[in-house]
C-alpha cells in the first residue's frame, strides 16, 4: 500500500477541520501505529500489552543466561581444576568401586572365618582392600579412557568424559595414572610379600581388558578376570597364601556375576556399539541374553555356594546368597534390555547381590567369633 492509499484510508476518522494537520502527521507515522490508533481505547491497550510482551520475549532471549547451571554431582562443587580428574575416576558413581570391593570382601571375611581371627583381622584389610579397590578402580577407567578416547567419542553415553570431550589431554592422564598407580603400589605394600607378587600381576589384566573389546565378543570375560582378583587376593593377606580349593570356585562364581552384570551395562550402548565396531556380550546374546545370564546366575550363586561349603560355613552364609539369588532373579525379570535407564538400573541392582554374599559370610563369621569368646 503505498502512502497516498493510506492517507485517504485514515482521512475519514479525523476531524474534517484538521484534515490538512492530520494529513501531514499521518504520512510520518509507520503503518502499524496509524493502525493502532484506529483501534477503540479497550483494543488499544490489549494490542499495547502485547506489543510489550514481545519486546521483553526478544530481549530475554538474545542476553545470555547470567545464573550458573546448578551442580548435577557433588565433584562439580569442586574446583574447576580438579573435576576432569574427578570425572576420569568416575569418583562420583561408586557402583564400580563396589563391585571391585565385594570380591576382596567376600575372600577376606571367609579366610577369617576358616582361621577363627579375632575382629581386627577383617576390619584392618577391608579397610585396606575399600581405600585399595577406590584407587585401583580409578586407575582401570583412566586406562580404559586413555585406550578408548577416539571410540567414546561416537558413544552417546561417553562422548562427555574428560578425555573424549578433550578436558585433559593423554599426557595429563598419563602423569594422573602415574599418581594413582603410586598410590594402589602404597596400600598393596601393606600385605605380605605374596600378596605383593600376586596383586601385581594382575595389573597386566587390567591393561589389557580395553584392547579385548576390539577383538573378541567377550571383553566382559576379561573384565571378570581382573575385577574378581580380590577374591584371591583377599584370602592371601589374611592367611599368607591362597588356599585354592575354596578360592578358585569363589573366583570362578564372581566371573560369572561380573559376566552377567557388566553384559546388562553393555545393553545400554549396543546401538553405538555396531556403529563404532565395539563388541560385547550385549550384541553376542542378543535376543537370548535374559535366558543366557539367568544360566550365568546360576552358575555364579552355585559356585559361591560351593565355596561356602568347603569352607564349613554355616546357614547364614547360605541365606545370604539366597538373597543374592532372589536378587539376580529380581534384576533379570525386570530389567528392559532395550533401555538405558532400565539397563543402568539393573546394573546397580546385580551390585545389591554381591553386597548380600558378603553380609551372609560377615553374619556367619560374626556368630561364630561370639561363640568362641
Amino acid at each position: 500500500m503505498n502512502t497516498l492509499s493510506r492517507r485517504v484510508f485514515f482521512v475519514p476518522i479525523l476531524h474534517s477541520s484538521n484534515c490538512s494537520l492530520a494529513t501531514s502527521v499521518i504520512s510520518r507515522r509507520p503503518f502499524h501505529l496509524l493502525r493502532y490508533h484506529a483501534l477503540p481505547q479497550t483494543s488499544r491497550r490489549l494490542t499495547l500489552r502485547q506489543s510489550l510482551l514481545k519486546s521483553t520475549s526478544r530481549r530475554s532471549s538474545t542476553l545470555p543466561d547470567a545464573s550458573p547451571a546448578p551442580p548435577t554431582t557433588w565433584v562439580d562443587r569442586m574446583p574447576k581444576s580438579m573435576q576432569p580428574y574427578l570425572y576420569l575416576t568416575r569418583i562420583d558413581k561408586p557402583i564400580g568401586t563396589l563391585l571391585l570391593f565385594y570380591p576382596c570382601a567376600w575372600s577376606i571375611t571367609m579366610a577369617s572365618y576358616a582361621l577363627e581371627a579375632p575382629i581386627t583381622t577383617p576390619l584392618t584389610y577391608i579397610s585396606l582392600f575399600g581405600l585399595g579397590a577406590l584407587i585401583m578402580r580409578g586407575a582401570g577407567c583412566t586406562i580404559n579412557d586413555m585406550w578408548d578416547r577416539n571410540l567414546d567419542k561416537g558413544v552417546e553415553r561417553t562422548k562427555t568424559r574428560p578425555l573424549a570431550a578433550g578436558a585433559i589431554s593423554p599426557t595429563q592422564a598419563f602423569a594422573f595414572l602415574g599418581l594413582q598407580l603410586t598410590a594402589g603400589l602404597g596400600v598393596l605394600t601393606q600385605l605380605n610379600w605374596y600378596s605383593i607378587l600376586l596383586g601385581a600381576s594382575s595389573l597386566s589384566v587390567v591393561t589389557i581388558y580395553p584392547f579385548m573389546k576390539r577383538v573378541t565378543y567377550w571383553p566382559q570375560a576379561v573384565l571378570g578376570l581382573a575385577f574378581n582378583w580380590g577374591a584371591l587376593l583377599g584370602w592371601s593377606a589374611v592367611t599368607g597364601v591362597v588356599n585354592w580349593s575354596v578360592c578358585l570356585p569363589l573366583y570362578a562364581g564372581g566371573i560369572a556375576w561380573t559376566l552377567v552384570y557388566d553384559s546388562v551395562y553393555a545393553h545400554q550402548d549396543k546401538r553405538d556399539d555396531v556403529n563404532m565396531g565395539i563388541r560385547s556380550t550385549a550384541l553376542l546374546f542378543g535376543e537370548q541374553t535374559r535366558p543366557i545370564l539367568s544360566a550365568l546366575s546360576a552358575s555364579s550363586i552355585s559356585l559361591i555356594t560351593y565355596a561356602g561349603y568347603l569352607n564349613g560355613h554355616g546357614m547364614l552364609f547360605y541365606g545370604g546368597v539366597g538373597l543374592a539369588a532372589a536378587q539376580l532373579a529380581r534384576v533379570l525379570w525386570s530389567t528392559d534390555f532395550e533401555s538405558r535407564p532400565s539397563c543402568w538400573k539393573g546394573f546397580v541392582g546385580c551390585g545389591w547381590s554381591g553386597f548380600w554374599v558378603w553380609m551372609g559370610s560377615l553374619t556367619d563369621y560374626l556368630t561364630l567369633i561370639a561363640s568362641v569368646s
